[in-house]
This record gives structure tokens, C-alpha cells and sequence, in this order.
């Protein structure tokens, strides 16, 4: 077996790109397709479709593909086992979360496993845009809800529940909505969708709501809220303490849609590292 334009072959696969390839591997796009050139001539076969927007596998080289990925992965494997028998886990971890949740929920809970492991270096960038993993090098991601890249590995870390809610002042101007239907003789403070997300009849329902208030920011409708301003849907690290506290009082428990997962993801091809899964784990378990 030669070695030669496996690993090149492998990363272009993974990132539909020589550019891209050629800096994960930090070498040069020329030598990337070079070795490609030299492995396809000593197979006889053609590897990828190549275009001027975009590299794709043909159907030889999806096969072949699944094959250079195991090996690789027994490499990864090998090396990581080498890793384990070190005292410390120790390197450096990329990851991303939405903004507000990484903000309050994630990033102290980071902060705490990194005073516990000082060898372990995080890096967190904080969006609320659906990143592409392997083209922006993040080993994890945290994501909300449901899931749609059927391309990625994940696990369930926790979840979240949203709550429709507002204050007694504005309740006792307003009065009280019973059923969803109500809700449209209120103000509604919305964010970024006009509609909010409710279970009816056993079956989960998107509701068009109306109101004078929108903002996109969560701590800007709960303030609203909790001023009197109209009834809002937020999940609950955004009101929590207010209903533990009777600042704001829940409505339509009955209507309220099943939690939804917390979740963390990675590439289903690369088995967790050692120290990825120690976060992982860790946040798991910290957000049960």
C-alpha cells in the first residue's frame, strides 16, 4: 500500500476544495494537486469531478473515500491512544455556540472546565449563523432545536423549554389569554420570526402573532416584558429567574410546545479526541 495522496485526497473530499485542502495542511494548492494527479494516474481512476466553483467526489472516489477514511481513522485512533497515556489532557479546542446561550450558559461553564483542565486551551466564537465546521476548523458546535445537517455527529447535551409569559401589570390591564386565539387581542413582543411555536391537538403549531414591539435582542423583550409592554416567547435562560421570582407569570401551559434539545456536534467521520470529549462530557453533564 503507498501512502502517497492519501491524506491530500482525504481533505479534499472533506473540504470540496484543493485552496481549502492545501490550508488545513498548511502546503501549498500545487503540491495538493500534484499528489492527487499522481494518485489517480497510479489507480487509474478518476477521483473528482472539477469545476471552477467546485471539487466533487465521482462515484469511484466515494468509494474510495470510505476506505482512505478508515485508515485514517485507525491513524487518528493510534495517535490518540499515544495521547491517553499522557497524565494531563492537554491541546487546544475550537468550538462555536449561538451568541446569548454561549454567552450565559456556555462560556462559564468553559471557563469552570478550564480551571479544572489548565492544559486544555478553548476557543469559542460565538454566532448565531449555522458555521460550516470543517471549512472553519471548529472541532464542536453547540446548536438549538432541531437538527437538519444530517451530515454531522451529535450529542444531546440538555434541552430547553420555551415559555410564553408577562406581567401582572400588563395582565391586569389586558387581561389573560386562555387559548391561542387570544393572543391576538395583545400585544405580542416579537423577536426575529413573527410567529411562535406552540403544540395543538398533540401536533406542533406555528402561530402568526402581531405586536408594536420587535427586537432582535432576547434581553430586550424580556425587559419589555417585565415593564408591562406585552406577552413574549423566549426559552427559559431568558426568563427563568423572572417566573421563579413571580416578576413574570407564564400563559398557555397547556399549549406549550415539547423542549427542545441542546445539542453538540461534530464531524461523523472524526471520532472524538480525547480532550473534545472531556468537554463534551463535562457540558453534558453540567447542563443535565
Amino acid at each position: 500500500m503507498q501512502w502517497e495522496g492519501i491524506v491530500e485526497f482525504v481533505y479534499v473530499a472533506e473540504n470540496e476544495s484543493f485552496t481549502q485542502a492545501s490550508k488545513k495542511m498548511t502546503i501549498s494548492t500545487a503540491q495538493v494537486s500534484r499528489q492527487i494527479s499522481a494518485l489517480e494516474k497510479r489507480l487509474n481512476i478518476k477521483l473528482f469531478y472539477r469545476t471552477t466553483r467546485k471539487v466533487s467526489l465521482t462515484e469511484e472516489g466515494r468509494v474510495f473515500y470510505q476506505h482512505c477514511r478508515s485508515l485514517m481513522d485507525g491513524l487518528e485512533a493510534a495517535e490518540r491512544a499515544i495521547t491517553n497515556l499522557q497524565s494531563k489532557p492537554q491541546g487546544k479546542i475550537k468550538l462555536t455556540a449561538p451568541v446569548t446561550y454561549g454567552e450565559q450558559q456556555i462560556l462559564p461553564l468553559v471557563n469552570n472546565f478550564m480551571a479544572q483542565y489548565s492544559y486544555i486551551e478553548v476557543r469559542a466564537f460565538l454566532t448565531n449563523q449555522n458555521v460550516d465546521l470543517l471549512e472553519g476548523g471548529y472541532d464542536l458546535a453547540i446548536r438549538l432545536g432541531k437538527l437538519s445537517d444530517s451530515s454531522m455527529m451529535a450529542k444531546k447535551l440538555g434541552t430547553r423549554t420555551n415559555y410564553v409569559c408577562a406581567s401582572s401589570s400588563y395582565l391586569d390591564r389586558n387581561g389573560i389569554p386562555h387559548s391561542l386565539s387570544e393572543l391576538n387581542q395583545h400585544n405580542c413582543l416579537l423577536g426575529t420570526l413573527d410567529y411562535w411555536r406552540f403544540k395543538q391537538s398533540d401536533k406542533e403549531k406555528n402561530m402568526r402573532v402581531t405586536g408594536k414591539t420587535r427586537y432582535n435582542s432576547g434581553f430586550g423583550l424580556v425587559d419589555a416584558a417585565l415593564k408591562g409592554l406585552g406577552i413574549v416567547q423566549l426559552p427559559d435562560y431568558y426568563v427563568q429567574e423572572h417566573i421563579q421570582s413571580g416578576k413574570l407569570i407564564t400563559l398557555l401551559d397547556n399549549y406549550r410546545e415539547p423542549d427542545e434539545g441542546i445539542w453538540a456536534i461534530y464531524p461523523q467521520n472524526r471520532h472524538l479526541s480525547p480532550k473534545i470529549r472531556l468537554l463534551v462530557d463535562y457540558l453534558a453533564e453540567q447542563l443535565q
